[in-house]
């Protein structure tokens, strides 16, 4: 899961998932201007182990934590050769494998390494886009719990947390949180995401005990989303199950 190689880094000329804009606007009297990307909206859900006491939580492997992470290790250039550099290699002959002749930055060669894999796997919430219109949001959530971790939760049993904006700066699409206990008696798979789709997933378990020592545990690269959601557990659910969740 984590043996990532051949990375190349291509323009994104046309996606699925996102559509890049920039809106001129006006405020107060001021003209401004501001880059966003247009996405779908999402669902997440805190599934919480009734037998085992544990949450269920999925690790993946994130493209865009991955380059974050290699960029931040770069040796910084001075922004002029930067720049020249950066418009040089974009208009250089692209690679004969490169499609739609785009030009291709290969990560990892020349005098710089290329980091493990390690580095863009995180932590996350089971979570899914909004992009089946026929089909509700608890019901988009349900399917994700079962093709992710392998829980056959009804849509009855699901209950909704909150929803909030999230990437405000960038993309501003919204994703709706739920909650959902299981048993053992609910797994009917392995889990591990939809392999045609190209997700590669796995199933991970935090015990209830050590839940808050995770959230914050800043070496355990994880998103915001798993950071609310445990405290969310911990002041409307804890008092339930007379646990400490250990904060």
């Amino acid at each position: 899961m984590e043996q990532i190689n051949d990375i190349q880094v291509v323009p994104c000329t046309s996606s699925n998932y996102l559509k890049p804009f920039r809106v001129h606007y006006s405020q107060n009297g001021t003209k401004k201007s501001w880059d966003f990307m247009r996405t779908h909206d999402s669902v997440s859900v805190l599934i919480f182990n009734t037998t085992s006491h544990c949450f269920v939580l999925v690790k993946q492997f994130r493209p865009a934590v991955y380059m974050c992470e290699w960029e931040r290790t770069q040796p910084k250039a001075p922004e002029s050769a930067e720049q020249a550099a950066e418009e040089k290699e974009w208009a250089a002959a692209a690679a004969p494998e490169t499609p739609r002749g785009e030009t291709a930055a290969t990560v990892g060669g020349g005098e710089t390494s290329q980091p493990p894999g390690s580095v863009g796997m995180t932590y996350e919430l089971c979570a899914g886009l909004v992009d089946k219109a026929d089909l509700s949001l608890e019901e988009i959530a349900r399917q994700e719990v079962l093709e992710e971790c392998g829980y056959d939760v009804p849509v009855a049993k699901l209950r909704r947390i909150t929803s909030y904006r999230s990437g405000v700066g960038v993309t501003g699409a919204k994703q709706t949180m739920f909650y959902a206990e299981v048993s053992d008696e609910n797994c009917v798979g392995e889990g591990g995401g939809e392999p045609q789709e190209g997700e590669l997933i796995e199933v991970v378990k935090v015990p209830l005990h050590e839940a808050m020592t995770f959230a914050y545990d800043e070496s355990i690269p994880k998103t915001m989303g798993v950071i609310f959601s445990f405290i969310w557990f911990h002041n409307n659910m804890s008092p339930k199950y007379k646990i400490s969740t250990n904060v």
